[in-house]
């Protein structure tokens, strides 16, 4: 399903996939989709038209999909342990394949300008050079792996495990710095500033943390389930947290500004002094304010949306 980044639009929905749906990228320029599901398949897609343009079949499930900056290759990986590299411009060609890892492969990324890729399995995260298509370094972690998020900006990679969310080097997988969390986190996200991150987790809950410090500025619930998945939107100025309670909620990043669904509304003084500013939505239907949620949200439950085709 795609929608508005801002809002939360729904602007249409990809329809052709026979089983779950693991993994889902558009390319730099949003003019492609990529998706990865339980049927064994990955495919990409007319993000504009919504047309399917290939099918690429795999010999099990697929859970990562993501492109390269000029969007002429497309990194696949899954639960058969490979990476698979496929020239886009050449559907029929059969794909680079890269083998090491030693469990199924949740995330696959593409990194520094497209020379190296990252990948984690259960317990491992790997580095591999894409020209010689050879592991450079790995690191090994004594818990399951959650999650995965890299930084071009400073080339940081952000590691979830445990409680535990970890800063890596992308380069040279050398230890930045790490946070203990009061929950097990699924995922965890750098704000595009390196000011602060969020994450969340099997607590329902989610976190804002000082980057440098590591202080805790905010913990707060909105969801009704564990959060799988929260990222912030490339002008770090809304983030979005994804739920096992079937919804997907956008939270301002400062609570306040005009953006999006969100106006700031300013009253005019009343005896000398200006109020505080309301925050108001413009013509906004039940529905779709069901879909958004602020840091005050303590009660707000939005059901699943019905998808239209």
């Amino acid at each position: 399903m795609l929608r508005q980044g801002d809002t939360g639009d729904w602007i249409g929905t990809f329809l052709g996939h026979k089983g779950a749906v693991w993994g889902a990228t558009l390319n730099k320029d949003a003019t492609k989709a990529a998706t990865a599901a339980a049927d064994f398949t990955a495919k990409v897609w007319d993000a504009v038209s919504g047309d399917e343009l290939m099918t690429l079949a795999h010999k099990h499930i697929v859970k990562s999909v993501d492109f390269t900056q000029d969007s002429n290759y497309l990194l696949t990986a899954g639960q058969d342990k490979l990476l698979r590299i496929y020239d886009l411009n050449k559907p029929e060609a059969e794909p680079k394949e890269i083998s090491g890892h030693t469990s199924g492969i949740k995330k696959a990324l593409w990194c520094s300008e497209d020379k190296q890729i990252l990948s984690a399995d259960d317990k491992t995260v790997r580095l591999w050079d894409h020209a010689t298509m050879t592991e450079v370094k790995s690191l090994s972690f004594n818990m399951s792996v959650s999650s995965m998020e890299y930084i071009p900006e400073g080339e940081i990679l952000v590691i979830t495990y445990g409680r535990s969310i970890a800063f890596h080097s992308a380069v040279s997988l050398e230890l930045i710095k790490s946070f203990e969390t009061p929950a097990t986190i699924n995922s965890a996200s750098l704000h595009p500033e390196k000011e602060f991150l969020v994450a969340g987790g099997e607590d329902f809950k989610l976190y804002k943390y000082d980057y440098n410090s590591g202080e805790e500025l905010e913990s707060y619930k909105g969801h009704f389930g564990p959060i799988h998945c929260v990222r912030f939107s490339p002008d770090g100025e809304l983030y979005a947290s994804g739920s096992e309670d079937g919804t997907l909620r956008l939270w301002q990043t400062v609570v306040g500004k005009t953006y999006g669904l969100w106006k700031c509304v300013l009253p005019e003084e009343d005896s000398g002094e200006l109020a505080k500013p309301k925050i108001s939505f413009p013509e906004t239907t039940e529905e779709e304010l069901e879909e958004i949620a602020s840091e005050n949200s303590d009660s707000i439950y939005s059901s699943t949306p019905e998808v239209k085709a």
